[in-house]
């Protein structure tokens, strides 16, 4: 399906009124009237936040914790439409609350991690949505697996809403790791590739899982021409019913956001010269590296061969530790960094071993 030419920039989804970097402010939670209506107030006056978010429903991993106000906070959340000019973005996982979303003027529908990973929810949900045109938010499966965020997006599309936008928040991590959930930038740039006007916002609160690596967060996604942010702020992160530790403080949203530097991706004629000088050497460089990498497997081809010929194993542990310790000690005294040859190094020889078991197979066969 080709959809990357029909979607509406989210700068443009209310009349002009929000402007680049866009940036998605709120509590995890609506919790209470006074909370909502606090935080809300001290939001406001952050100039750059125009949308303000608020968990109405919340899908938790185990029954028991804070599952969310219900329906009578979309009645909070209308007070704050009125009272403070916020538009107003909740999350929906169900078809039920997208109706009551809809009779509530909710603005902006955000679709959660858990629910973009069930093409059958995101389905059900794309049904009810179609009748009200409403700009939905699409944050990223919780695994790493791009076809079905884009599958979630492409659903939604299909109905006809052009007022659509990703969110990065990152995903599950099996192993311990500092922050909640991997970035894996790597898939969010793969996302803006193929579709190159779908706006891409950042969540750095559930990346972080702690306010401390907000900062970093926020600036890296900047820095990768993110269209804004999402993040979490509660007018007493102490108090919270969910997610405490990644929540600000709306004045500590304000000093973030002031000190965060965002990245124009285009280029100024002045430097579109500049530019291309440095692009034309990245150019050679790479067409160079492939150049070798194509000769280096060419060989690899020919001992496969050869190991197959007189009956020698494939893997050859003694070679391979004798490769990454003198690669890692040649590569870091040329300034490289140890995990990246690292990981270069695997990668040519897990196609190594791929292609050399291939050529012993197929000479197998022949002696068959």
């Amino acid at each position: 399906m080709e959809t990357s030419n029909n979607f509406i920039p989210i700068n443009n989804w209310f009349d002009n009124e929000i402007k680049n970097p866009v940036i998605i402010a709120g509590p995890c939670s609506a919790e209470t009237e006074l909370q909502v209506l606090n935080t809300a107030e001290a939001i406001s006056k952050i100039p750059n936040v125009k949308i303000f978010r608020a968990g109405v429903w919340k899908p938790r991993t185990r029954p028991g914790s804070f599952e969310g106000a219900g329906k009578k906070a979309l009645k909070w959340l209308q007070k704050v439409q009125q009272l403070y000019n916020l538009k107003i973005a909740v999350e929906v996982a169900t078809q039920q609350h997208v109706k009551e979303c809809i009779d509530a003027g909710i603005d902006v529908f955000w679709i959660g991690a858990r629910t973009t990973s069930n093409p059958f929810s995101v389905q059900q949900i794309a049904e009810v949505i179609k009748d009200s045109k409403t700009p939905v938010l699409i944050k990223n499966p919780i695994n790493p697996d791009i076809d079905l965020w884009i599958g979630a997006i492409e659903r939604i599309a299909q109905v006809g809403v052009k007022k659509i936008a990703a969110v990065h928040r990152g995903f599950y991590p099996f192993e311990k790791t500092i922050l909640r959930n991997i970035p894996k930038w790597e898939i969010a740039i793969e996302l803006m590739t193929r579709f190159p006007n779908l706006s891409i916002l950042c969540d750095p609160s559930h990346i972080s899982g702690n306010t401390k690596y907000i900062k970093e967060i926020s600036q890296k996604a900047f820095d990768l021409t993110f269209d804004g942010l999402m993040l979490e702020s509660h007018i007493c992160p102490k108090e919270a019913l969910s997610d405490k530790k990644q929540q600000l403080l709306p004045g500590e949203l304000k000093e973030l956001l002031d000190s965060l530097q965002f990245r124009q991706s285009n280029l100024n004629n002045g430097l579109i010269d500049i530019f291309e000088s440095f692009r034309s050497k990245i150019d050679s460089i790479d067409f160079q590296l492939l150049e070798l990498l194509s000769q280096r497997m060419k060989v690899v081809e020919d001992i496969g061969g050869y190991k197959s010929h007189n009956n020698i194993s494939i893997l050859q542990l003694r070679r391979w530790k004798h490769i990454i310790e003198t690669r890692i000690d040649y590569g870091t005294k040329l300034g490289l960094d140890n995990d990246f040859i690292k990981q270069i190094l695997q990668l040519i020889h897990d196609e190594s071993i791929r292609t050399q078991t291939e050529v012993v197979y197929k000479n197998n066969n022949k002696k068959i």
